[in-house]
């Protein structure tokens, strides 16, 4: 028999089908095949045909079908047993009917009454604009996505900053990339197509640098390893900028037309102080949300001129550097100069001594970053025209690429270390250039995106939708979610004087919120895959003890709380209703230009599932449960105006909902006869046109709009009439956010307008600094370092994705527990053996497990596998299972909150002052090895949940497949 082409068409064996559809067994959504036979799924493999891994699969993808056959599977329905204790996982099964009826009758009570008594919080889904869109309509402010606790400071910071930003909205060009710098980033991140994108990029002879306490992953196969220590990047980037500008190695061309770096920023003290200067002839002052009445000093004309478009025209000369007086007398600055003057005394000298890389090869770095980046610069042969009317013949190439995630991100330093990675890739002029930082569609947004989050408080009404959306990127103070006293509007304390930032909201802050009921009570918590009373909490005792937490009544602090899952999970345990959710395998979904898509640099890409096999029969998939929820509910958007049901299902919902005219969810074959791609009427036969072209949909841009598109006239135009973009107006890089100087006066009472509580004004003050700089992560300051000496980081391991994959049968036999990695001269003084008990304890708990040495982490550090430890009994994996005897969490050893002398509370989230980002990575740690007698087994431990009604009685020992039979 000839060997099948793995290219060609899928082989298909007599009486085997092949489907398609898009993974989810991690959030890189390849395309996948599907090979059924009688109905069961035997195979899955990659799609060829899908441009985001083109055929390319990894374990985890090829694991999928033992998701379908996992013992923890919900399959009905469940209510906690009336005189049950929430967290003892006694359930009675229910119909959907009854399970619809408790929800209807609660959620009704609550939006008629007080609205934001709801709280929705999802973990890592992929349908927020479906989320957000019901808490919006139901009226709810309470709504919050992964983000928080993931990686919003690389989101915010970078879009404040750029306009974009990595991953979903943007990544490495590594096909012009002559060098490649990759920070603080997991092995699971956009694996496939990095993994592919990886080894054409060596295969080509480009060098592959990674900074990261640990060499795993991608970081193995770098050609150089650059150990640092967590928390530290901000420095190490500051020291980079400084030695980029003290060799000139900055790409003044790009600076002066294409970011603030030449504007001219006020330096008399009042409340215009560290804003930009501007012509008051020419309209209102400049700020987040109108950016463009800005000056700068014109070198030619020896004035300060108008800096669009007088400034990028062909006579102007625009100072880089330098301090100016205008004609009325007030002292200003390019926003260059105040660089340049924040990065001198930021030495590579000062980063060593807090980064423990030697002095020499930051220089070394920078002097590699700067030399590839201008000297080995080139142009491609495409034209294009900038937004002011310049013809550009040829389209420059800066040829270093970054990678970076939440090893910069879950930090409570991040945002402004991300920031310095901004800027640093700003002076670089690598932004949207080839071989450098490259923008996917819908992004480049405006700075800052025009999408303000909900903020008036006095537009939470009974049975009325809010007037915008819950989540947003704030330009502004006046912006802010707070009551007029100044105090949050939210349970998470999002978008207020606490976190004023927080784009993703704080999913971390809910339950020890509503438990505390501050800043008031809730009724009604629904966490959609999120197992927050284990592994997605920061100290998953404590938030099981504030889920059980009870009032003086006797009456839990959180009355309600409904969780849907598709397994069972240490969560479902405390839920008082379970609702059965689908896998990926059985259900419709979209990954949507609306919400997270899968876009390439050529152009968009959207993308769908459709079921492969039909899913057990009490289980929905959580998106027809919102729609049925949003019909009865009566939410606007889901019903006529006599009350009537706009839409059947969620197949419906996605075909006929519109965002605004021609635009809804999917972009692909849209008009009534499927003939309009990206914008146009709805096409009922949609869904049947995904299926049939393996459930992608991808447009490509004509070259001249595929690169500096933040500028870029044709693609800025083309945006802008495809809904992507509200307005067609250029992108100014912020090098200098004035966005964060205007919360920065506030603080320091230089402003009018909205004031923060006066425990809050230095934090603000200190920490909206409009130009990056670097700070110690805020545990630091809570912690006594000579005590605890050692930081202690996690990551995700290739093989598995959150807690999704270690009850997975054929993922558990590669990880079915972890060790903690030390390096081995840090093991040996702490006099812990390889291979031996230790215990870890940091000031808020202790770890017991087993110690493996390794010479592939900085000698500071030790780390882990986080999410394979579980508790006993749950995922329905043996009282005596590898995960909950050699399984362990470091999430055990870190607080979510920290001391706050002076604060009402006393206490402060741990968490970014900006953004709200969980600061995951900031536990500092000591070892000690375990006593002789001590059980081999690891610490601490829970109660065995039991099993859920519904899941299997026992899991199977094993399955295998034979010539077409099916064998346990």
């Amino acid at each position: 028999m000839p060997l099948h082409d793995p290219l060609g068409p899928p082989f298909a064996a007599a009486g085997t089908q092949v489907k398609t559809t898009t993974c989810y067994m991690c959030a890189c959504r390849c395309g996948i095949r599907v090979h059924l036979r009688d109905g069961e799924i035997r195979y899955i493999d990659g799609n060829p045909a899908h441009p985001i891994n083109k055929g390319v699969i990894c374990a985890k993808g090829s694991s999928g079908i033992m998701k379908q056959l996992s013992p923890a599977r919900l399959t009905q329905p469940l209510l906690r047993k009336r005189g049950s204790e929430r967290g003892a996982g006694e359930f009675e099964p229910i119909s959907w009917d009854r399970a619809f009826a408790i929800l209807e009758e609660r959620l009704s009570r609550v939006r008629a009454t007080d609205p934001k008594q709801f709280a929705l919080f999802t973990g890592r889904d992929q349908m927020q604009a479906l989320t957000g869109l019901f808490a919006r309509q139901f009226g709810t402010p309470n709504y919050a996505a992964h983000g928080g606790f993931c990686s919003v400071n690389m989101a915010a910071g970078m879009i404040y900053s750029v306009g974009g930003s990595f991953w979903e909205f943007g990544g490495p060009d590594l096909e012009h990339a002559k060098l490649f710098v990759m920070l603080g980033t997991a092995e699971d991140h956009h694996s496939n197509p990095l993994k592919a994108a990886l080894s054409r990029f060596k295969r080509g002879g480009g060098r592959f640098i990674s900074v990261n306490p640990v060499r795993t992953g991608y970081s193995a196969i770098a050609d150089e390893w650059i150990p640092i220590r967590p928390g530290t990047d901000g420095a190490l980037l500051m020291a980079l900028l400084h030695e980029l500008v003290a060799n000139d190695l900055v790409d003044r061309a790009f600076l002066k037309r294409f970011t603030n770096a030449p504007q001219l920023v006020v330096l008399d003290e009042g409340e215009r102080e560290g804003l930009f200067a501007f012509d008051p002839a020419a309209g209102p002052p400049p700020d987040g949300r109108h950016p463009h009445n800005k000056l700068v000093w014109d070198l030619a004309a020896g004035r300060a001129i108008a800096a669009y478009p007088e400034g990028v025209a062909g006579a102007a000369d625009p100072a880089l550097e330098g301090r100016f007086t205008l004609a009325d007398g007030t002292r200003v600055a390019t926003a260059f100069q105040l660089l340049v003057e924040r990065v001198a005394d930021c030495t590579p000298a000062w980063a060593s001594a807090i980064t423990g890389i030697p002095a020499e090869r930051i220089a070394q770095l920078a002097r590699e970053m700067g030399e590839t980046a201008l000297h080995q610069a080139f142009e491609l042969p495409i034209p294009w025209i900038d937004a002011w009317g310049r013809r550009h013949e040829t389209t420059p190439a800066r040829p270093v690429a970054f990678h970076a995630m939440r090893g910069l991100a879950a930090h409570s330093n991040g945002f402004q270390t991300v920031r310095a990675l901004a800027v640093l890739m700003s002076v670089l002029g690598t932004i949207d250039a080839p071989g450098g930082f490259r923008h996917k569609a819908p992004y480049p947004r405006h700075i800052v995106p025009n999408y303000r989050p909900f903020n008036s408080p006095e537009q939470v009404q009974p049975n009325t939708p809010l007037n915008a959306a819950p989540l947003g990127f704030p330009a502004s103070p006046e912006e802010l979610a707070v009551l007029p006293d100044g105090t949050p509007l939210r349970i998470d304390h999002a978008f207020s004087w606490e976190y004023p930032l927080a784009a993703h909201g704080l999913m971390h802050n809910v339950i020890a919120n509503a438990a505390r009921g501050d800043p008031y009570r809730i009724d009604t918590l629904l966490l959609f895959m999120a197992n927050m009373a284990w592994n997605s909490s920061m100290d998953p005792l404590a938030t099981r003890e504030l889920l059980t937490r009870k009032d003086a009544d006797g009456g839990y602090m959180i009355p309600f709380l409904a969780v849907c899952d598709t397994f069972q999970s240490e969560t479902v345990a405390f839920a008082d209703l379970v609702l059965p959710d689908t896998t990926y395998l059985e259900r419709h979904d979209v990954m949507s230009m609306l919400d997270r898509p899968i876009s390439e640099f050529d152009g968009p890409v959207d993308s769908v599932r459709v079921p492969v096999v039909a899913p057990p029969p009490g289980c929905k998939p959580f998106q027809e449960v919102l729609v049925e929820l949003a019909s009865r509910l009566k939410l606007p958007a889901f019903t006529t105006a006599q009350g009537g049901r706009k839409f059947s299902g969620y197949q419906d919902f996605i075909v006929n909902f519109e965002a605004q005219p021609g635009v809804g969810f999917l972009m692909g074959w849209r008009g009534s006869e499927g003939t309009e791609p990206l914008r146009g009427a709805p096409n009922p036969k949609q869904w049947e046109m995904y299926a049939a072209n393996n459930c992608v949909f991808q447009h490509h841009l004509p070259e001249d709009m595929q690169y500096m598109r933040n500028w870029n006239r044709a693609y800025l135009d083309f945006a802008q009439a495809k809904g992507w973009r509200q307005k067609n107006d250029p992108i100014q890089l912020a090098i200098y956010s004035d966005v964060l100087q205007g919360f920065r006066l506030a603080a320091q009472g230089k402003s009018t307008g909205r004031q923060p509580p006066p425990h809050l004004r230095e934090r603000i003050a200190t920490y909206f600094d409009p130009l990056p700089f670097w700070y110690p992560p805020l545990e630091d300051g809570a912690t006594d370092r000579g005590a605890y000496p050692l930081n202690a980081v996690t990551q995700r391991p290739m093989a598995m994705y959150h807690s999704w994959d270690s009850q997975n049968a054929w993922l558990r036999q590669i990880h079915s527990h972890n060790w903690l990695h030390a390096h081995p001269a840090t093991a040996r003084a702490a006099g812990v053996a390889d291979g031996g008990w230790a215990w870890v304890e940091s000031q808020w708990g202790r770890v017991r497990c087993q110690l493996r040495y390794s010479e592939a982490v900085e000698p500071g550090t030790v780390w882990t596998w986080n999410a394979i430890g579980k508790g006993r009994g749950a995922w329905r994996l043996a009282d005596d299972a590898d995960e909950s005897r050699q399984g362990f969490l470091l999430n055990h050893l870190i607080s979510s909150e920290l001391p706050a002398p002076g604060s009402p509370r006393s206490i402060v989230s741990n968490s970014d002052p900006v953004t709200g980002q969980a600061g995951w990575y900031d536990v500092r740690v000591r070892l000690r090895p375990a006593a002789g007698g001590e059980p081999h087994e690891t610490y601490p431990q829970v109660a065995a949940m039991p099993a859920v009604p519904g899941t299997r009685a026992r899991p199977p020992a094993w399955l295998a497949y034979f010539a077409g039979r099916r064998s346990r």
